[in-house]
């Protein structure tokens, strides 16, 4: 019992959890909450880049120590409850942007990756990064907040299995380009009309997603202490039970465990993939060809801005509404020097993320937005970040426990945490056209290209646009002038050379 007050004492010396109205418990359970929410990442990443040639055992290691390290520098230079690992849409653009389109090696695209690192550093201690945020205006802010969670939502409809979508014949006779490859996957065209529907009631796992999704919302109605994390963990119980899909039939389960043991040869197996991936960066490379430079220059620019605006939104939509980031915290942030608060700490410790992740050998790192599934737990401090960061951890040897835990058990946990973040809505008066406007296009666009970077570019042009008509240009941050241009270079510099 001694021993047990100790390490508590310990743990609210080091993450002072009762001033942040937190206790151990609550944090844990946060932690584990936002593991399986993002714990995804540990099997799309290495598959994703190992298209690229990069050799997939070696990326899924590379992956947890980026995770792991990146986690746990927020966890105790910031002391807030995020996770960090390579991000979705930047590891796709390191394929098939960077690698497929441009024609870098992944080693080239690896010295990319480092020199964001670098200037996202720069940017960061200069002061610029946070510039960039003060001069955002409340309305885009509060217009993050709610369209980051139409994103999760969206990401969560989508990984139920509950859409399906369907292609129409080409518009004024455009063909889709034979082989064309998106983000996501095979382009249908950009004449093309791909319309979403409701898909029918009958396949089993996503009987099994609804009732994890009624379970969920019933236990939060009933506002019961660890809700989210229940629902995630009773719905993979139930579907190993009743064996409703092929990811969690019994003999596929015991097959997973059972690969699962620990033995020095899996450790020793996965600790040496490393070595094919770790400090493999070619920064030579990426300037020996005097045509390539813009290319080079055009995928460190998009690098840098995703890399930038992804953590940015993130801390606004989920920390800002939440009070991680409270009124108290915000005011240091604005007028008091680096590392007054713990916004500004947060910023510091996300931009060491990527280029840990160079050097392992992974795309950016970033700050996850599914770390908002803890914060709806009610995770507030660091030792959310460390129980996330030790699952990571675990995983190089535990990875096939993990992969029990199906899709279908975790998007209704974005879906709730996408409906909670709708209230930030209200602090925008849509009345006012002009307000309505970038507010609308700044919260739209993130679901609908999938990308929160993107939403953010549309709500700051659209902005700067309808100051400048209005007559209203001193109303406009010189900063927010400076992202606009920054932004509409970027699509311009992709339009030319992707």
């Amino acid at each position: 019992m001694t021993k047990e007050v100790s390490q508590k004492g310990v743990l609210e010396k080091v993450f002072h959890l009762k001033e942040l109205g937190t206790n151990v418990r609550t944090e844990v359970v946060a932690g584990m909450t936002t593991f399986f929410t993002m714990a995804y990442i540990l099997f799309v990443n290495p598959m994703m880049l190992s298209l690229t040639g990069m050799n997939q055992e070696g990326v899924f290691v590379a992956t947890v120590i980026a995770s792991v390290v990146g986690t746990l520098i927020m966890a105790f230079v910031a002391n807030v409850p995020y996770a960090l690992a390579p991000g979705m849409g930047l590891n796709a653009f390191f394929t098939f942007t960077v690698c497929f389109a441009m024609g870098f090696t992944w080693q080239q695209a690896l010295g990319l990756v480092l020199i964001c690192g670098v200037v996202n550093t720069i940017i960061t201690l200069s002061g610029l990064r946070k510039a960039i945020i003060k001069a955002m205006p409340k309305l885009l802010q509060a217009a993050i907040s709610g369209g980051i969670g139409m994103f999760i939502a969206y990401i969560g409809f989508k990984d139920l299995g509950l859409l399906k979508f369907t292609a129409d014949a080409p518009l004024l006779g455009t063909v889709p380009p034979e082989g064309a490859i998106s983000e996501l996957g095979t382009v249908v065209g950009a004449g093309v009309h791909t319309t979403p529907g409701l898909v029918t009631f009958v396949e089993p796992s996503l009987l099994l997603g609804l009732f994890g999704l009624v379970l969920i919302i019933v236990l939060l109605v009933k506002k019961v202490k660890g809700a989210i994390l229940i629902g995630i963990l009773a719905t993979t119980l139930i579907g190993i039970i009743l064996d409703l899909t092929g990811i969690l039939g019994a003999g596929n389960t015991i097959t997973k465990l059972h690969e699962a043991s620990i033995s020095p040869e899996s450790f020793a197996s996965s600790i040496g993939a490393i070595s094919d991936t770790a400090f493999k960066i070619d920064l030579l490379g990426l300037f020996d060809n005097p045509t390539k430079t813009l290319l080079a220059i055009t995928a460190a620019v998009g690098f840098c801005l995703t890399d930038i605006f992804d953590c940015i939104g993130t801390f606004i939509g989920t920390g800002r509404k939440s009070g991680i980031f409270d009124d108290e915290d915000w005011k240091k942030f604005e007028e008091g020097g680096n590392f007054k608060s713990r916004m500004d700490r947060a910023l510091v410790a996300d931009l060491t993320a990527t280029t840990i992740g160079a050097f392992v050998g992974t795309s950016n790192t970033t700050t996850y937005v599914e770390s908002a599934s803890g914060i709806a737990e009610g995770g507030r401090s660091g030792l959310t970040s460390v129980v996330v960061a030790l699952f990571f951890a675990a995983c190089i040897i535990l990875a096939p426990v993990v992969g029990v835990v199906p899709q279908v058990a975790v998007a209704p946990a974005l879906i709730v945490v996408g409906a909670m973040m709708m209230s930030s809505f209200v602090e925008i008066d849509w009345k006012k056209f002009e307000l309505a406007v970038p507010a609308f296009l700044g919260a739209v666009m993130m679901p609908l290209t999938y990308s929160i970077t993107n939403g953010i570019a549309f709500g700051f042009i659209s902005y700067c646009i309808v100051k400048a008509v209005t007559g209203k240009l001193k109303e406009v941050h010189p900063i927010a002038w400076l992202v606009t241009g920054l932004f509409i270079a970027n699509f311009i510099l992709q339009a030319l050379f992707t």
